[in-house]
């Protein structure tokens, strides 16, 4: 049904986790279906607890949902929740980084600078996991050095969350507008402007929203990636 784990380059776990997800992504696991820990410890000749972990993981990335007693199944997501994060995220994350802009250092700036090229070599190279994570770590990278735990824990529990769309995205090859607006997200924060940092990271926060709702939820939750040409 789906690849073979290989026991050498990763843990069971993530070999699990990266089955799976690109499962879900590629719509072999359609929204819905049951997962069962038994059948998938049998097939790769395995412990439950390896893939009982891959699981937990991948519920809290919002690709799974364990139901007590019953067990895990693939996600449906609807608009409301896509709609429903882009607000909470552009809201957070634009105060946030307002909240780091006096703290951030020349090494800090040349940090987000250098994810950015990352991500732009990243995306010209085709290489989706190098891009998805110097993505994740250019927004880490921009709110940092904002005091206020609580809201740095809260974005923080909804990033992960919702790491789903951002894989998406990825795939979906609609990154070049987001790289875009992180350039001028840097140069906003060279000049220390308060209210354009704000602004901009708020644009940035809603980069993708109508994307995915028009490419991705045409089908009621059907998270299915356009075919390659």
């Amino acid at each position: 049904m789906m690849s073979r784990v290989n026991r050498f380059s990763k843990t069971l776990r993530e070999e699990i986790v990266d089955i799976l997800r690109e499962a879900i992504i590629k719509n072999k696991l359609k929204p819905g279906t049951k997962i069962s820990e038994m059948e998938l410890a049998e097939e790769y000749g395995i412990s439950r607890t390896p893939v009982r972990e891959a699981l937990w993981q991948l519920e809290s990335e919002g690709f799974v949902k364990i139901i007590p007693r019953k067990g895990a199944v693939v996600a449906t997501i609807t608009e409301e929740d896509v709609r429903n994060f882009y607000e909470l995220r552009a809201l957070l994350e634009s105060y946030a980084a307002t909240r780091t802009l006096d703290k951030m250092t020349e090494k800090d700036i040349k940090k987000l600078e250098s994810l950015n090229k990352k991500m732009e070599k990243a995306y010209k190279a085709g290489d989706v996991k190098e891009l998805y994570r110097a993505h994740n770590e250019f927004h880490k990278q921009l709110i940092k050095h904002c005091e206020n735990k609580l809201l740095l824990q809260i974005l923080e529990n909804l990033y992960q969350r919702f790491q789903r769309f951002r894989w998406y995205l990825t795939l979906l090859k609609k990154m070049e507008g987001s790289i875009e607006q992180h350039w001028q997200i840097i140069d906003a924060i060279k000049r220390r402007d308060r209210e354009a940092v704000a602004e901009l990271v708020k644009e940035n926060a809603y980069y993708g929203i109508e994307t995915l709702i028009r490419e991705v939820l045409k089908r009621s939750g059907d998270f299915s990636p356009p075919e390659e040409k």
